[in-house]
């Protein structure tokens, strides 16, 4: 499935997501594999478990609030998730040769024990969400389009905008939550450029641990993320006109699909579908997440 800042297969990229930032702020190599060459990848048991999860809190909400029960949100798991294999069939190359069903029926309880534990968090009987899946698109005065997906947005009757996000992985620990906010604060500076209205809280929900992260920017904190992505585009500009797309590896690398065409693994990357220029030297390949 395409992301909402990939162009088609062989052009340059013309926006950019939090998704896609957190790639080349990972891995440049990752990026080009994923934006310019849209190589594909397998399906993934805890990504699509993810989709699912966040297809069934949105659809809950189309109840009335009274009804917004756990049991009822257990219930929309299996129709969602045929819904998902309906509109992506090679979700089901996750179970393949899972002829009892078992696997299923487990990764279906898992989902269902996530959906469960948001009841713990957050009481859906007394939110009316403004907005979910909230599609947002910006452009820049510098001319970066931004671009992104909210989980949900819920607005104050005094207009304070809280940003939620869903995550079905545990919390970071302390140290990294600078880097698991990075996508709040690039949907927080979207909704400033686009509203002039800088978001009250964002507020990150973890589902595999029971966590609530959340934040309150204030425009500095916005105006050091908008500096940030600039000097981040300009560093994948670069890496698209030179077609020098290095690799980062870490410990990530063991998950790659990509380890076949990847150098450090002793494979090829496939010839670059742009054409190239000499590389500016005073435009460094990559930007840390945790810079500011």
């Amino acid at each position: 499935m395409r992301t909402s800042d990939e162009p088609l297969p062989g052009r340059p990229p013309m926006s950019l997501s939090p998704s896609r930032a957190s790639d080349f702020m990972r891995c440049p190599l990752l990026y080009r594999f994923r934006v310019i060459d849209r190589l594909p990848e397998k399906p993934s048991a805890a990504a699509t478990r993810g989709t699912l999860v966040h297809a069934v809190l949105e659809r809950l909400f189309d109840a009335p609030a009274a009804e917004r029960t756990a049991p009822r949100a257990k219930s929309l798991v299996p129709g969602q998730w045929d819904r998902l294999l309906a509109d992506r069939p090679e979700l089901g190359e996750l179970f393949s040769g899972d002829e009892g069903g078992e696997r299923l029926a487990g990764w279906l309880g898992e989902a269902e024990a996530l959906v469960e534990r948001w009841f713990s968090l957050e009481d859906p009987t007394r939110l009316e969400p403004a907005e979910r899946e909230m599609f947002v698109e910006t452009e820049l005065e510098s001319g970066l389009r931004l671009r992104g997906v909210i989980d949900r947005v819920d607005v104050a009757p005094s207009g304070e905008v809280r940003i939620v996000d869903y995550k079905t992985g545990k919390a970071p620990r302390p140290e990294y939550s600078e880097g698991a906010l990075f996508q709040m604060k690039f949907y927080a500076l979207v909704i400033w450029r686009l509203k002039a209205v800088v978001p009250r809280r964002l507020q990150l929900v973890y589902l595999g641990s029971g966590d609530v992260l959340t934040y309150d920017p204030v425009p500095a904190d916005l105006e050091r993320v908008e500096r940030k992505l600039l000097a981040l585009w300009e560093a994948i500009r670069a890496a698209t006109e030179s077609g020098e797309w290095r690799p980062r590896p870490t410990k990530l690398c063991g998950w790659c699909d990509h380890q076949s065409v990847c150098p450090e693994f002793g494979g090829t990357p496939p010839v670059y579908p742009l054409s190239v220029s000499p590389a500016s030297p005073a435009v460094s390949p990559a930007v840390s997440p945790a810079a500011s």
